[in-house]
């Protein structure tokens, strides 16, 4: 399979996901008075099929027992659960941040749940694999903590929040617990042996998102959080465009998934988990410079942006700074 073989080719696959988790959202915005969990299945089975062709590309590069389907044919079943769990729990912590945004706005959602799934995921799968100077990580994801927390109060300035709602609070942080939960499950099914490959992983992972869907997706269309009921119906007569705007998001972050996922097995799940969580950097690049949603902002917004930016590099630069190897 193929793995980077120094810290520099790492890196770049960690910055590459960070990319591609900030980014796969234009996606949906594409899209018109589209429902999000209507979207959502096709972004799901999106996520899965590219991490199906990495993992019989990339992944099975020169043979050998790291090829994928040998690394499956020999996996633990208690592995093979760890990671699907990990993907179930995402795909429910990642609906529920959609609702929370719809609920309180950006400027509340993000930092509450970014920033507990930031501190939450890296502690525990450094706490599974000390991999890199302890200090150095903690200061990286301070500063990007800080980072989300300054893009939060960037969106309230503008004047575009949604107020505070007991309800929206809640589901942030639910939303926040469950996304720092499925790092750990990753880490412990790469670490224990007999390990999965990050490739390996990726399949199973998306797997399990696609299976929480035909369990969560199901329940908030007939009871959902936001807005009215909405039936399958509704999704068969949507423009096949919307369909495959769905799957392109969905392989969008699949591909981010798994290159972060393969930068891990060099670097460790916790700093390449820390770099990949700077995406809300990148969100906030497409909106400024595509979707102009800060167009006439006041001097308070634009200085909270440059701040999140200064932030952002500073983490990304102790973080880098963290692997010692």
């Amino acid at each position: 399979m193929f793995q980077p073989t120094t810290f520099g080719i790492a890196l770049v696959m960690t910055i590459l996901s960070t990319v591609c988790w900030g980014s796969f959202a234009n996606t949906f915005k594409l899209t018109k008075n589209y429902r999000f969990e209507l979207y959502y299945w096709d972004y799901a089975w999106g996520i899965f099929l590219i991490s199906v062709v990495l993992a019989l590309t990339m992944g099975s590069v020169n043979g050998g027992d790291t090829a994928f389907l040998a690394n499956l044919g020999g996996a633990s079943a208690s592995n093979l659960v760890y990671a699907a769990l990990a993907g179930f729990i995402f795909n429910i912590a990642n609906v529920l941040l959609i609702a929370g945004i719809e609920i309180v706005g950006l400027a509340i959602a993000f930092p509450i749940s970014i920033g507990i799934a930031l501190v939450e995921g890296v502690v525990l799968s450094y706490m599974l694999q000390p991999k890199g100077s302890a200090g150095l990580l903690a200061g990286g994801v301070a500063l990007a903590l800080l980072a989300v927390i300054l893009i939060g109060k960037a969106y309230g300035a503008l004047g575009t929040g949604r107020g505070m709602s007991r309800k929206g609070v809640v589901v942030c942080v639910i939303s926040g617990l469950l996304m720092g939960a499925w790092a750990p499950l990753v880490t412990r099914s790469m670490t224990v042996s007999p390990i999965l490959t990050p490739y390996t992983v990726a399949v199973i992972f998306t797997l399990g998102s696609v299976i929480c869907c035909f369990v969560f997706n199901v329940i908030l269309m007939r009871k959902p959080l936001v807005g009215e009921p909405v039936g399958m119906g509704q999704y068969f007569k949507a423009p096949a465009s919307y369909h495959l705007l769905g799957l392109l998001g969905g392989a969008v972050w699949g591909i981010g998934t798994t290159f972060n996922l393969v930068a891990a097995s060099f670097v460790g799940v916790a700093v390449s988990y820390a770099i990949g969580q700077a995406s809300p950097m990148i969100a906030a690049l497409w909106g400024v410079l595509v979707w102009h949603e800060f167009r006439g902002s006041n001097s308070k917004a634009k200085g909270y942006l440059v701040g999140m930016f200064v932030c952002y590099l500073g983490a990304l630069v102790l973080i880098a700074r963290a692997y010692s190897g």
